[in-house]
């Protein structure tokens, strides 16, 4: 299974449409983790699964979980949980779903971690990151062994710095 997951773009048209496009051959799905700000029908989205930010005016879910290759995937905006301040809340819903992988936005700061044999990834954000220069989005690979995170700028180049590995 192969993701591409992104969040945050808040009203990017042109990017958010480059990166789906840079990656769609190579992906099982695009997840956007909220705040995209754009209209649920426009052509931007329209290849990608999209939850509702606390910045979208469309009627978005507030959460996706589906099992897509035999991978438990999970995907929330974040502001309902407080990401901002504690995973605590976020890892609850995550175990209660069932989840392998859990995909979040809202604090725009990129990071992926593993905690409770599930896996956390807020892809940052295109359009105003935190904690790093480059607006980010990643691309997660699950394989027999490993499931493999890795962040790339919105250009499309690869953060040298943000590439994780997790064990299964």
């Amino acid at each position: 299974m192969k993701a591409l997951i992104l969040s945050d773009s808040h009203g990017l048209v042109e990017e958010v449409e480059a990166i789906i496009s840079r990656h769609r051959a190579e992906v099982d799905l695009v997840l956007h983790c909220g705040d995209s700000e754009l209209p649920e029908q426009h052509q931007a989205l329209q290849q990608a699964i999209v939850v509702r930010g606390n910045c979208d005016a469309s009627p978005f879910p507030d959460e996706w979980s589906e099992t897509v290759q035999g991978v438990a995937l999970y995907a929330t905006h974040g502001h309902k949980y407080n990401v901002k301040m504690t995973y605590v809340t976020l890892s609850y819903r995550a175990e209660e779903v069932g989840a392998h992988i859990a995909c979040f936005g809202h604090s725009h700061v990129a990071t992926a971690f593993k905690e409770n044999d599930v896996i956390y990834i807020n892809p940052g954000s295109i359009r105003l990151p935190r904690d790093r220069k480059e607006g980010t989005y990643c691309l997660c690979e699950r394989t027999e062994t490993e499931t493999i995170v890795t962040f790339y700028t919105k250009d499309g180049d690869v953060v040298e710095d943000m590439i994780y590995s997790f064990p299964l």
